[in-house]
Parts: C-alpha cells; sequence; structure tokens
C-alpha cells in the first residue's frame, strides 16, 4: 500500500454543516446544475472560474471609484463566483471524484485569497471606508481561522452562522451594489453614515462575535473532552 493510499484512508471528513436560509434551494439547484454539467468540465475548472471571478470582483470595485458601471460588473462577477465555488465541490461529489484533502485546502486558500481581494476593491471603490473594507477583511479571516481549527480538532465544518452564510453575503453585495449604481450617496436614512460602510461594520461586530462566541464554546468542549 502507498504512502497516499495510507493518508486517504486516515482521513476523516469533517461534518458539514450547512442551515442557511437559501441552503435549501440552492442545493437542490447545484444538484440540477452538477447533473447537466458537460463531462469535458470538472471541479478544478469551477474553482479557477470561482476565483478568477473574485478577483475580477474586485478589480471592478476599484472601477466603480471612476464609472459606476464598475458595481454592475462587480454583481455580475459575484454571481460568477457563486457557480464556480458553490458547483465545484458538488460536482466532485455528484461524480464521485472527490479528493478532500485537496479539496479543502485549495478551496479555503483561495476563499482567503478571494476575500482579499474583494475587500482590496472595496476599499479602493471610494463606496467604502478602507479602514471598514481591512476590518472586513481582518474579522472574515479570523472567523475563517476558528473554523478552520474547528474542523480539525472537533471534525465539524460550519459553513453557516446564524442562517447567513457566503451566498446571503454575495445577495447583500450585490442588492447594495445595485442601489449604489441608481443612488450612488445613499445613506442609512436618519444617520449621517454611507450605506456599505455601515453595512461593513455591522459586518464586522457580527464575525467578531461569531468567532468569539465559536471559540469560547470548542474550547469548552474540548477541555471536557481531554479533561484529565
Amino acid at each position: 500500500m502507498n504512502t497516499m493510499q495510507t493518508a486517504d484512508e486516515s482521513f476523516h471528513h469533517a461534518t458539514r454543516i450547512q442551515n442557511s436560509v437559501t441552503s435549501g434551494p440552492e442545493r437542490r439547484a447545484l444538484l440540477w446544475l452538477a447533473a447537466r454539467m458537460p463531462a469535458l468540465i470538472n471541479s478544478d475548472h469551477l474553482t479557477v472560474l470561482g476565483f478568477a471571478a473574485t478577483f475580477c470582483a474586485g478589480c471592478s470595485y476599484a472601477i466603480a471609484r471612476w464609472n459606476p458601471a464598475g458595481l454592475l460588473l462587480a454583481t455580475v462577477f459575484l454571481a460568477i463566483n457563486w457557480f464556480g465555488d458553490s458547483l465545484d465541490g458538488t460536482l466532485a461529489r455528484f461524480r464521485n471524484l472527490q479528493r478532500p484533502r485537496y479539496g479543502f485546502y485549495v478551496d479555503h486558500m483561495i476563499d482567503s485569497f478571494g476575500a482579499l481581494f474583494l475587500m482590496a476593491g472595496l476599499g479602493a471603490s471610494g463606496y467604502v471606508d478602507w479602514r471598514i473594507a481591512a476590518g472586513m477583511l481582518v474579522a472574515f479571516l479570523l472567523l475563517s481561522i476558528e473554523t478552520y481549527l474547528a474542523s480539525y480538532t472537533l471534525g465539524v465544518f460550519r459553513l453557516s452562522f446564524a442562517r447567513f452564510g457566503p451566498t446571503e453575503l454575495r445577495i447583500l453585495l450585490s442588492i447594495g451594489n445595485l442601489v449604489l449604481f441608481f443612488h450612488p450617496n445613499a445613506r442609512i436614512p436618519g444617520l449621517p453614515y454611507r450605506m456599505l460602510d455601515f453595512g461593513g461594520a455591522i459586518a464586522i461586530a457580527a464575525m467578531l462575535v461569531m468567532a468569539v462566541v465559536a471559540a469560547i464554546a470548542h474550547t469548552r468542549q474540548l477541555y471536557l473532552q481531554e479533561s484529565i
């Protein structure tokens, strides 16, 4: 038996928890798409497509500083990112061609770099204060680190928190893009804050709370499991 076989047999899948608002319809749509995907297209192609779309979305936000059409481009690329990023794993499972260690590692490294591109683009767009964009990136990475550590130590991989996941984030960003395209100076009614700055601040607070609550709960769980 070679080393690759030994490593594959010793690897245990983390239990995926995905109970966001859109998870039910999304799962059915992804299975429908996977069943109709041409044989020439594999999960790696979709992963690259999703990554390229995130990069292009960040560039589109940067373009929006000079031309508001960049907001519409960003919305298109967010949709393409959903297609590639969400469908790659579904297609691999549908065809029973899973590479769990490779897939997990590559997918989430790409997510990390994708978040960097997206937040950099938002910070350069002029629609979001760069400090808010940087704060969202830091909060996202902290929450991601907690999630990945829990996957390794507890065998549970949580894809959503409080019924909110990546798809919901894309939807909210897309709605914000459309509002800003028609109302570039949109602000929160009754408050002096710009729409995306206010939303970004809420996102930072929410992700930090999620990371802290999850870290406390998982620390306690691990302590109880390994108490002498």
